[in-house]
């Protein structure tokens, strides 16, 4: 299924011209609400004005957390479910699924090391998604972002309620990445540098296009290896730093409640733009990650591949191969009996 592709100068103005704001109540679920990333993620969007039901889930502690969060002074309504038997009534009704759920990255492993546990915890949530609200949009945070959104993606296609428009990988914490680490080198607000970073969600695959970074900057050749090289492998920075102790939470929490809360808001009719790892035609791969416009149906066009420089083209081309592999596991585990 192909999406309709503008320009990618497109800007955020011109999308939010043809906003029709409908302000509705929405029910979100959070899959992994008493994890890492579920826990602060479930704060921040019991926040967003547009949540009336907050419905958290996990195998344990949701209780806790559910009554945690429900003591602040926002107006949705929260509740906590606890394992299989109760997911039905978590997901029931729901117009936003978030799934940060699954075991974090630990020094010396890649998202790869992960697949093995994690493929099957989003199989098994996307199995309950895919029976009990079909028409939700997806956020998948859970790693190898670059696998699991084709589990997510085949599990709904086996259902028959498949819908390449609902079906997101979250892969905003690259850019809010890209947008402070360029901000700090260039001394601007980092609120106000926009960086898109394009193609999957791990190592060489995630490739920040420095290039279209606004406001305007000049990067010399070493600056650009050094800046591409610690987008590409910020993740393990925080691995490393935690020292055993966990994996990027708080800002993946933050990156994830910020593509959740502008699903939100396309939903409602205003239009914005957010990158995410979907289902394109815009390159080889499957699925890749561009600038999408987000609206009421979802996705509602893929913006495409930005301009780039011969580094960044060169960069695009390497990491096709890893990503096309990342896919066709993800695929191959999906369909496995």
């Amino acid at each position: 299924m192909s999406f309709t592709r503008l320009s990618a100068t497109t800007t955020k103005a011109g999308v939010r011209a043809f906003s029709t704001a409908r302000a509705q109540n929405y029910k979100v679920a959070i899959l992994g609400a008493a994890g890492g990333i579920g826990q602060p993620c479930s704060l921040l969007m019991s926040q967003d004005p547009r949540v009336t039901h907050l419905s958290l889930f996990d195998v344990v502690n949701t209780p806790g957390v559910a009554a945690d969060v429900s003591h602040n002074n926002f107006a949705c309504k929260v509740t906590g479910h606890t394992g299989d038997a109760e997911l039905e009534e978590a997901l029931t009704g729901c117009d936003v699924v978030v799934i940060p759920a699954g075991v974090p990255r630990k020094p010396g492993m890649t998202r790869d090391d992960l697949f093995n546990t994690n493929a099957g915890i989003v199989k098994n949530l996307a199995t309950g998604c895919a029976k009990y609200c079909p028409d939700a949009a997806l956020c998948i945070i859970s790693n190898p972002v670059n696998s699991t959104v084709p589990i997510a993606s085949e599990v709904f296609k086996k259902h028959g309620v498949y819908n390449p428009r609902k079906i997101f990988g979250v892969t905003t914490l690259d850019v809010v990445r890209a947008n402070k680490f360029v901000g700090d080198a260039k001394g601007t607000d980092p609120q106000k540098t926009h960086v898109p970073v394009i193609g999957g969600h791990a190592g060489i695959t995630i490739l920040p296009i420095l290039s279209q970074v606004t406001p305007k900057a000049e990067f010399g050749d070493a600056e650009r290896d050094a800046l591409t090289t610690r987008i590409q492998n910020a993740g393990t920075e925080v691995v490393e730093a935690k020292a055993g102790t966990g994996s990027a939470t708080l800002s993946m929490a933050f990156a994830g409640a910020r593509f959740a809360s502008n699903v939100l808001k396309g939903l409602d009719g205003e239009y914005n733009v957010e990158c995410s790892y979907v289902q394109s035609d815009v390159t080889s791969a499957e699925y890749f990650s561009t600038p999408v416009v987000l609206g009421p149906r979802g996705m509602e066009c893929n913006l495409g591949l930005p301009e780039m420089n011969d580094y960044e083209k060169k960069g695009l081309e390497a990491l096709l191969p890893e990503l096309k592999e990342s896919i066709k596991k993800g695929v191959e585990f999906a369909n496995k009996e």
